[in-house]
Protein backbone atom coordinates (compact mmCIF):
# COMPACT_ATOMS: atom_id res chain seq x y z
CA UNK A 1 0.00 0.00 0.00
CA UNK A 2 2.85 2.37 0.77
CA UNK A 3 4.30 3.16 -2.64
CA UNK A 4 6.81 5.81 -3.72
CA UNK A 5 4.17 8.45 -4.40
CA UNK A 6 2.65 7.89 -0.95
CA UNK A 7 6.02 8.20 0.79
CA UNK A 8 6.87 11.32 -1.18
CA UNK A 9 3.55 12.86 -0.14
CA UNK A 10 3.95 11.91 3.55
CA UNK A 11 7.47 13.32 3.88
CA UNK A 12 6.78 16.43 1.79
CA UNK A 13 5.80 18.20 5.03
CA UNK A 14 9.43 17.92 6.15
CA UNK A 15 10.88 19.50 3.04
CA UNK A 16 11.23 19.10 -0.69
CA UNK A 17 11.70 15.39 -1.46
CA UNK A 18 14.30 14.77 -4.15
CA UNK A 19 13.79 11.02 -4.59
CA UNK A 20 12.40 7.88 -2.98
CA UNK A 21 14.15 4.56 -3.49
CA UNK A 22 12.46 1.31 -2.42
CA UNK A 23 14.74 -1.72 -1.87
CA UNK A 24 14.24 -5.33 -0.82
CA UNK A 25 16.66 -5.05 2.12
CA UNK A 26 18.84 -2.43 3.84
CA UNK A 27 22.23 -1.71 2.34
CA UNK A 28 23.90 0.18 -0.48
CA UNK A 29 21.63 0.76 -3.42
CA UNK A 30 22.22 -1.58 -6.33
CA UNK A 31 22.27 -0.28 -9.86
CA UNK A 32 18.91 -1.05 -11.38
CA UNK A 33 18.68 -2.03 -14.98
CA UNK A 34 16.21 -0.09 -17.04
CA UNK A 35 13.38 -2.41 -17.99
CA UNK A 36 12.91 -2.35 -21.74
CA UNK A 37 9.68 -4.34 -21.55
CA UNK A 38 6.55 -3.95 -19.48
CA UNK A 39 5.56 -7.58 -20.09
CA UNK A 40 8.78 -9.55 -19.57
CA UNK A 41 11.42 -9.74 -16.82
CA UNK A 42 9.14 -8.07 -14.33
CA UNK A 43 10.15 -8.92 -10.76
CA UNK A 44 7.46 -8.72 -8.11
CA UNK A 45 8.74 -8.09 -4.60
CA UNK A 46 6.59 -9.42 -1.78
CA UNK A 47 6.83 -8.83 1.96
CA UNK A 48 8.48 -5.96 3.81
CA UNK A 49 10.72 -3.50 1.99
CA UNK A 50 13.05 -0.65 2.87
CA UNK A 51 12.60 2.90 1.59
CA UNK A 52 15.25 5.62 1.36
CA UNK A 53 13.86 9.16 1.23
CA UNK A 54 16.29 11.79 -0.05
CA UNK A 55 15.62 15.48 0.67
CA UNK A 56 17.05 18.34 -1.32
CA UNK A 57 18.17 20.10 1.86
CA UNK A 58 19.64 18.67 5.10
CA UNK A 59 16.91 20.37 7.12
CA UNK A 60 14.43 17.86 5.69
CA UNK A 61 16.26 15.02 7.47
CA UNK A 62 16.04 16.78 10.85
CA UNK A 63 12.35 17.46 10.32
CA UNK A 64 11.76 13.82 9.41
CA UNK A 65 13.39 12.66 12.64
CA UNK A 66 10.95 14.83 14.61
CA UNK A 67 7.88 13.35 12.93
CA UNK A 68 7.48 10.68 15.60
CA UNK A 69 6.60 13.41 18.10
CA UNK A 70 3.79 14.77 15.92
CA UNK A 71 1.75 11.58 15.85
CA UNK A 72 1.00 8.81 13.35
CA UNK A 73 1.31 9.40 9.63
CA UNK A 74 -1.79 8.25 7.79
CA UNK A 75 -1.28 6.60 4.43
CA UNK A 76 -4.94 6.70 3.46
CA UNK A 77 -6.90 9.92 3.95
CA UNK A 78 -10.09 11.41 2.55
CA UNK A 79 -8.10 13.53 0.12
CA UNK A 80 -5.73 10.68 -0.80
CA UNK A 81 -7.61 7.39 -0.32
CA UNK A 82 -5.75 4.09 -0.72
CA UNK A 83 -7.67 1.17 -2.12
CA UNK A 84 -7.70 -1.99 -0.01
CA UNK A 85 -9.50 -5.30 0.07
CA UNK A 86 -11.58 -6.33 -2.92
CA UNK A 87 -11.13 -2.95 -4.64
CA UNK A 88 -7.35 -3.42 -4.63
CA UNK A 89 -7.74 -7.02 -5.86
CA UNK A 90 -9.88 -5.84 -8.76
CA UNK A 91 -7.27 -3.22 -9.72
CA UNK A 92 -4.47 -5.81 -9.46
CA UNK A 93 -6.40 -8.21 -11.68
CA UNK A 94 -7.17 -5.50 -14.23
CA UNK A 95 -3.48 -4.54 -14.29
CA UNK A 96 -2.47 -8.18 -14.83
CA UNK A 97 -4.56 -8.53 -18.01
CA UNK A 98 -2.24 -8.21 -20.99
CA UNK A 99 -3.20 -6.06 -23.94
CA UNK A 100 -2.64 -8.44 -26.86
CA UNK A 101 -2.16 -5.70 -29.43
CA UNK A 102 0.40 -3.89 -27.28
CA UNK A 103 2.20 -7.16 -26.54
CA UNK A 104 2.27 -8.07 -30.24
CA UNK A 105 3.67 -4.63 -31.13
CA UNK A 106 6.44 -5.00 -28.55
CA UNK A 107 7.36 -8.52 -29.71
CA UNK A 108 7.38 -7.42 -33.37
CA UNK A 109 9.62 -4.46 -32.55
CA UNK A 110 11.98 -6.72 -30.61
CA UNK A 111 12.20 -9.24 -33.45
CA UNK A 112 12.86 -6.48 -35.97
CA UNK A 113 15.74 -5.17 -33.85
CA UNK A 114 17.04 -8.72 -33.41
CA UNK A 115 16.91 -9.49 -37.15
CA UNK A 116 18.61 -6.19 -37.89
CA UNK A 117 21.37 -6.95 -35.39
CA UNK A 118 21.91 -10.45 -36.84
CA UNK A 119 21.99 -9.07 -40.39
CA UNK A 120 24.60 -6.48 -39.39
CA UNK A 121 26.74 -9.14 -37.69
CA UNK A 122 26.54 -11.44 -40.73
CA UNK A 123 27.36 -8.58 -43.09
CA UNK A 124 30.32 -7.60 -40.93
CA UNK A 125 31.55 -11.23 -40.78
CA UNK A 126 31.19 -11.62 -44.55
CA UNK A 127 33.08 -8.38 -45.10
CA UNK A 128 35.93 -9.39 -42.79
CA UNK A 129 36.15 -12.98 -44.05
CA UNK A 130 39.37 -13.67 -45.89
CA UNK A 131 40.99 -10.39 -44.84
CA UNK A 132 44.06 -10.85 -42.60
CA UNK A 133 44.27 -8.83 -39.42
CA UNK A 134 47.26 -6.85 -38.12
CA UNK A 135 49.09 -10.04 -37.12
CA UNK A 136 48.37 -11.78 -40.42
CA UNK A 137 45.64 -14.12 -39.15
CA UNK A 138 42.69 -14.79 -41.41
CA UNK A 139 39.30 -15.17 -39.80
CA UNK A 140 37.31 -18.15 -41.10
CA UNK A 141 33.61 -18.38 -40.32
CA UNK A 142 31.77 -21.67 -40.26
CA UNK A 143 28.67 -21.68 -42.42
CA UNK A 144 25.85 -24.16 -42.29
CA UNK A 145 25.40 -26.92 -44.83
CA UNK A 146 22.35 -25.09 -46.14
CA UNK A 147 23.33 -21.41 -45.99
CA UNK A 148 20.61 -20.45 -48.45
CA UNK A 149 17.81 -21.28 -46.03
CA UNK A 150 16.45 -18.51 -43.84
CA UNK A 151 17.33 -18.70 -40.18
CA UNK A 152 13.75 -19.50 -39.15
CA UNK A 153 13.40 -22.26 -41.74
CA UNK A 154 16.66 -23.88 -40.66
CA UNK A 155 15.49 -23.79 -37.07
CA UNK A 156 12.19 -25.41 -38.07
CA UNK A 157 14.06 -28.17 -39.88
CA UNK A 158 16.13 -28.85 -36.77
CA UNK A 159 13.00 -29.04 -34.65
CA UNK A 160 11.36 -31.43 -37.11
CA UNK A 161 14.48 -33.61 -37.16
CA UNK A 162 14.52 -33.78 -33.36
CA UNK A 163 10.83 -34.66 -33.28
CA UNK A 164 11.45 -37.38 -35.87
CA UNK A 165 14.27 -38.88 -33.82
CA UNK A 166 12.18 -38.69 -30.66
CA UNK A 167 9.27 -40.42 -32.39
CA UNK A 168 11.60 -43.16 -33.71
CA UNK A 169 13.01 -43.79 -30.23
CA UNK A 170 9.50 -43.96 -28.81
CA UNK A 171 8.41 -46.47 -31.45
CA UNK A 172 11.49 -48.58 -30.76
CA UNK A 173 10.79 -48.58 -27.03
CA UNK A 174 7.17 -49.51 -27.68
CA UNK A 175 8.35 -52.39 -29.90
CA UNK A 176 10.70 -53.64 -27.18
CA UNK A 177 7.91 -53.43 -24.60
CA UNK A 178 5.53 -55.34 -26.92
CA UNK A 179 8.19 -57.96 -27.62
CA UNK A 180 8.83 -58.35 -23.88
CA UNK A 181 5.11 -58.81 -23.22
CA UNK A 182 4.82 -61.39 -26.00
CA UNK A 183 7.82 -63.33 -24.69
CA UNK A 184 6.39 -63.27 -21.18
CA UNK A 185 2.98 -64.39 -22.45
CA UNK A 186 4.52 -67.31 -24.39
CA UNK A 187 6.54 -68.34 -21.34
CA UNK A 188 3.42 -68.36 -19.17
CA UNK A 189 1.56 -70.44 -21.80
CA UNK A 190 4.40 -72.98 -21.87
CA UNK A 191 4.37 -73.22 -18.07
CA UNK A 192 0.64 -73.82 -18.08
CA UNK A 193 0.98 -76.48 -20.77
CA UNK A 194 3.74 -78.23 -18.83
CA UNK A 195 1.66 -78.04 -15.67
CA UNK A 196 -1.30 -79.71 -17.38
CA UNK A 197 0.96 -82.43 -18.83
CA UNK A 198 2.51 -83.09 -15.42
CA UNK A 199 -0.93 -83.20 -13.80
CA UNK A 200 -2.14 -85.79 -16.33
CA UNK A 201 1.05 -87.83 -15.90
CA UNK A 202 0.64 -87.85 -12.11
CA UNK A 203 -3.03 -88.86 -12.42
CA UNK A 204 -2.05 -91.70 -14.75
CA UNK A 205 0.64 -92.93 -12.36
CA UNK A 206 -1.82 -92.91 -9.47
CA UNK A 207 -4.35 -94.89 -11.49
CA UNK A 208 -1.72 -97.47 -12.41
CA UNK A 209 -0.80 -97.98 -8.74
CA UNK A 210 -4.43 -98.65 -7.75
CA UNK A 211 -5.15 -101.03 -10.61
CA UNK A 212 -3.45 -104.36 -9.71
CA UNK A 213 -5.02 -107.36 -11.52
CA UNK A 214 -2.71 -109.92 -9.80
Amino acid sequence: FCIKDTLSRLFARCGCVQSVDVCEKPGPAEKKEKLASKFFNRKTVTGFQVAYVVFRKPAGVQAAKALSQEGILLISTESHPVKTGISKWIDNYAASVVDQEELKAEVDAYMQDYDKKIAEEEAKAAKEEGIPDEEGWVKVTRKGRKPGLPRTEAANLRVLEREKQKRARKELLNFYAWQHRETKREHIAQLRKKFEEDKQRIALMRAQRKFRPY
